[in-house]
Parts: C-alpha cells; sequence; structure tokens
C-alpha cells in the first residue's frame, strides 16, 4: 500500500484539492468565519486559507493508477 499526504502531490493538484477544500469550508462554515473576522479584525482570506489547509487533511485521497 502506498501512502500519500498533501505535500507529496504536483503544485497543480495541490492549487486545485485547496480551492475545492476553501469551497467547501465558505459552505460550510462562510457565515461563522465572517463574523469572526469582522468582530475581531482579521483577515477573512487568511482564515479561509487556514481552515482549507486544515480541512484537507480530513480528505480522503483516492488515486487511478
Amino acid at each position: 500500500m502506498i501512502y500519500l499526504n498533501f505535500t507529496d502531490l504536483n503544485e497543480e493538484t495541490q492549487e486545485r484539492l485547496l480551492a475545492n477544500s476553501k469551497e467547501d469550508i465558505k459552505e460550510k462554515y462562510g457565515k461563522d468565519i465572517m463574523d469572526y473576522a469582522t468582530k475581531h479584525s482579521a483577515n477573512l482570506d487568511k482564515m479561509l486559507d487556514e481552515e482549507a489547509l486544515r480541512n484537507l487533511y480530513s480528505y480522503t485521497y483516492v488515486f487511478n493508477i
């Protein structure tokens, strides 16, 4: 069995997965993150990026070889 993680993937794939993850976060927690960022004067884009990276580790990767 081969185990890969996010950093083992090429840059294009990483960017695509990160964009998908960011969209997932916006759908699930967008309003909560926006409220938190507004209340604490935080950078919304930076928060979304950080949460998207955390979210990537909840994904199950399937590869067809």
